[in-house]
């Protein structure tokens, strides 16, 4: 997987949470997932307790509030849809400020909000307790087709890449004096865009045949055999565990 890779969403510390076996919290944040999915909407007081449960991770991984909030801007546009459902969704209609919205439209905003808040909130907590090295190899230790493993590294590290080459060209043009201001200057950022591709092709090509020459013959070697105890996936598993009562007392109350 080479060497180790740093992202924005990770927060360096070392809390029970940060030492857990990635594929332990892998397997642990998708069971929550999906336990929250599978929640009837109606039961509101169990997205609270869902929270809650969040907060405690997020405690003892020693997250901050504020880190962890910032991040969730990232579901904005799916909190702008679940705005519009209550106004464009047919059926019974309720009487809300003087507005007139639809009762299934409320819900299923609510549920849009609710379930997808709670799934963006533990994917942070994920990314921000588990390095993108590691998370690889915790996909390869989940049997995760190698495939689509080697992808999502490639894709991780080319798009640091072609980051850090945007950002040589902009510093590049705006040492010459450039600024887009308006639509005349659309044909030299298209012109930026269209030399960004090629360079970004023809990186590609000779880390290619880099990987060739030194034996790649379509599959990367696993350097770090990442295994877990039973302690260790207790530990992980507690979350999901403590949500699936939660749900089930939602279907049952």
């Amino acid at each position: 997987m080479g060497a180790g890779h740093a992202h924005k969403l990770y927060r360096h510390g070392h809390s029970p949470v940060h030492a857990l076996p990635p594929h332990t919290k892998l397997a642990a944040v998708f069971a929550f997932v999906i336990v929250v999915v599978s929640t009837p909407r109606e039961a509101m007081w169990a997205f609270g307790l869902y929270a809650v449960l969040l907060a405690v991770v997020a405690c003892v991984a020693r997250v901050p509030a504020g880190f962890l909030l910032k991040r969730l801007l990232i579901e904005v546009p799916f909190v702008a849809f679940a705005v519009l459902m209550p106004f464009v969704a047919e059926g019974e209609r309720v009487e809300v400020l003087g507005m007139s919205l639809s009762v299934s439209g409320l819900w299923g905003a609510w549920n849009v909000l609710a379930k997808g808040t709670l799934g963006v909130a533990a994917s942070v907590l994920l990314a921000s307790t588990t390095e993108l090295r590691a998370l690889l190899l915790g996909l390869q230790r989940l049997k995760l087709p190698p495939l689509l493993v080697q992808i999502a590294s490639f894709m991780i590290r080319y798009g640091d890449v072609i980051t850090d080459e945007m950002r040589r060209m902009r510093i590049a043009r705006e040492s010459r004096g450039f600024e887009a201001r308006g639509l005349r200057h659309w044909g030299v950022l298209g012109k930026s865009a269209g030399a960004l591709f090629i360079r970004s092709y023809e990186r590609g090509e000779r880390v290619h045949l880099a990987m060739v020459s030194r034996g790649y013959a379509g599959s990367m070697p696993v350097i770090d055999e990442v295994t877990a105890s039973r302690a260790q996936w207790s530990y992980a598993l507690a979350l999901p565990f403590a949500a699936l009562v939660v749900c089930l007392l939602g279907w049952s109350l």
